[in-house]
């Protein structure tokens, strides 16, 4: 038995999320590749992931590992896989790992971006990967708020319900913001993130770039632990996950932008 590792790809855009789920919800990502894996490899598996992706939520940078006994070699998995799936799913590499490698619980960080188009009138080639905001956002006042949510705090005023997390203490090493031509990006990145962190942050500072809710009572906010402190969750189709690592390296070593500094 090998434990292989893949990266991939996928525009989350027509699946009901990651996880396998009953045929009569639709598609989901694990399905699909759990089923072209039977096609080839006549073998069923059991993938797991480094996340959960919501329905429509994309990614660049996702990690499953899966253990098999058939004889593919490493290297010619991307191209089998490929060959076999929608395309709107890609696999990007493949490797051999230790038997207790899982793509999960192995994750030392992880980086997710969220999308905002924040054009008067949205770009059409982006409404399905960035959420439209006519109203101007203050980036200056979003960046101030994010800036509060970095450190170890404990995240449960930023955890959905439904969420199977039992502890809700999270380290945020960076957010950052940036802006270019009415595109909004906001980067985060943690040791972990509970379910809808990200999307609920991002409502969260989208509400300070409208003015709702000044940078300052960020630290209040984390402190109550109450779910409705921290407003809406925002849409799933302007987030994606672009990267998992694995090693030792800090995300400032791994990410050159993550170090500049923004006010």
């Amino acid at each position: 038995m090998r434990n292989i590792r893949l990266k991939l790809s996928y525009d989350g855009t027509n699946y009901h999320g990651f996880q396998r789920q009953h045929e009569s919800h639709g598609p989901t990502i694990q399905g699909t590749l759990e089923s072209v894996w039977e096609r080839l490899a006549e073998e069923k598996v059991t993938l797991a992931t480094a996340g959960r992706t919501d329905t429509g939520v994309h990614a660049s940078g996702q990690v499953v590992n899966f253990m098999t006994s058939a004889r593919f070699p490493e290297e010619k998995i991307p191209k089998a896989f490929n060959s076999m799936l929608p395309r709107d799913i890609r696999i990007l590499q493949s490797d051999c790992v230790p038997e207790d490698f899982n793509a999960r619980w192995s994750a030392k960080w992880k980086r997710y971006e969220y999308q905002i188009d924040n054009n008067l009138i949205p770009n059409v080639f982006n409404r399905l990967y960035a959420s439209h905001v006519p109203i101007p956002l203050n980036i200056e006042q979003m960046q101030r708020a994010a800036n509060l949510l970095e450190g170890r705090h404990n995240f449960k005023t930023f955890a959905a319900a439904g969420g199977a997390s039992k502890t809700f203490e999270r380290t945020i090493y960076r957010c950052l913001i940036k802006k270019e031509q009415g595109l909004f990006v906001i980067s985060c990145v943690g040791d972990g993130f509970l379910y809808h962190m990200v999307r609920i942050i991002v409502g969260t500072l989208m509400d300070v770039g409208k003015g709702r809710i000044p940078p300052e009572e960020i630290p209040d906010i984390i402190a109550s632990q109450e779910r409705k402190r921290a407003r809406m969750v925002a849409p799933a189709h302007g987030l994606s996950l672009t990267h998992v690592h694995y090693t030792d390296e800090s995300p400032f070593e791994v990410f050159r932008d993550l170090t500049e500094i923004i006010t």
